[in-house]
């Protein structure tokens, strides 16, 4: 049996068993391994990582492992330059990924995002080799918090969502990805992912709650569902989750 010491590092740890983080760890295995392999044995997917050096020197995720190496696993850097280090996949933060795709159990952080502006494929149909397919070809960022889709060879571009309240899954895709100033709220609908567009009170008056009709002067409409939107409680709603996330004053109340 050989051995290996591994120390990752940031919110890798998050995904380790709780012994394993913060600190140097051996790992056992059979005869030979390649770094990939070990890596997400332990339970983080190859997405979630942009540098590995193995005792100091960076490497890629095909090195094959015998034995008496150190691991050193970084995620994606924020802030540090790392341009002049070899890493080991594209640094996932280094520009927006304004499209995204997320998997069946977060239908509730697509409508979200696609309320802040962001074209999000979801599909509750589609099985898990088509979502990662159409993200790979569409060249989305595949959203998830299961570890193992994201460990899929054709996942190049994904990233695990830690929390599971979605006002804090868009939060946290927000600061992850620095999206703060690339938000247009209200310029999708949050069905269809489809652009709205303005639309004349007088075309929709007959669709719309009389109290609407009374109070709104502004309507945009999808032009594949044909739903109307307005600035109610369900936008003022969103609008306070966005002012929140921006760390802004919340906005007025009441219809408009």
């Amino acid at each position: 049996m050989n051995t290996v010491t591994l120390r990752f590092y940031a919110e890798l740890g998050d995904l380790l068993d709780p012994g394993f983080r913060g600190r140097t760890f051996e790992h056992h295995f059979w005869g030979q391994a390649q770094a990939k392999d070990l890596i997400e044995s332990l339970g983080v997917p190859h997405t979630e990582v942009e540098l590995l050096l193995v005792d100091g020197q960076p490497a890629p995720f095909t090195r094959v492992l015998t034995g008496g190496e150190h691991l050193s696993v970084y995620p994606h850097f924020r802030t540090l330059d790392v341009s002049g280090t070899t890493r080991i996949t594209e640094n996932i933060l280094a520009r927006p990924p304004v499209r995204f795709a997320a998997d069946a159990h977060l239908g509730k952080l697509a409508r979200y995002l696609r309320m802040a502006g962001f074209d999000t494929l979801w599909d509750r149909s589609l099985a898990e080799e088509e979502l990662a397919l159409r993200a790979d070809e569409e060249d989305r960022m595949l959203l998830t918090r299961d570890r193992g889709l994201l460990k899929r060879v054709l996942v190049a571009r994904g990233s695990y969502v830690h929390t599971q309240d979605p006002e804090d899954q868009l939060a946290e895709v927000i600061d992850r990805f620095r999206l703060e100033n690339c938000l247009q709220p209200f310029s999708r609908c949050m069905h269809c992912n489809v652009p709205v567009i303005p639309v004349p009170k007088e075309e929709v008056s007959d669709r719309l709650p009389p109290e609407v009709r009374k109070h709104c002067q502004a309507f945009t409409r999808c032009p594949a569902c044909n739903r109307i939107y307005w600035q109610g409680t369900h936008h003022e709603h969103m609008e306070r989750l966005l002012c929140r996330i921006r760390k802004e004053p919340p906005v007025p109340t009441g219809l408009g």
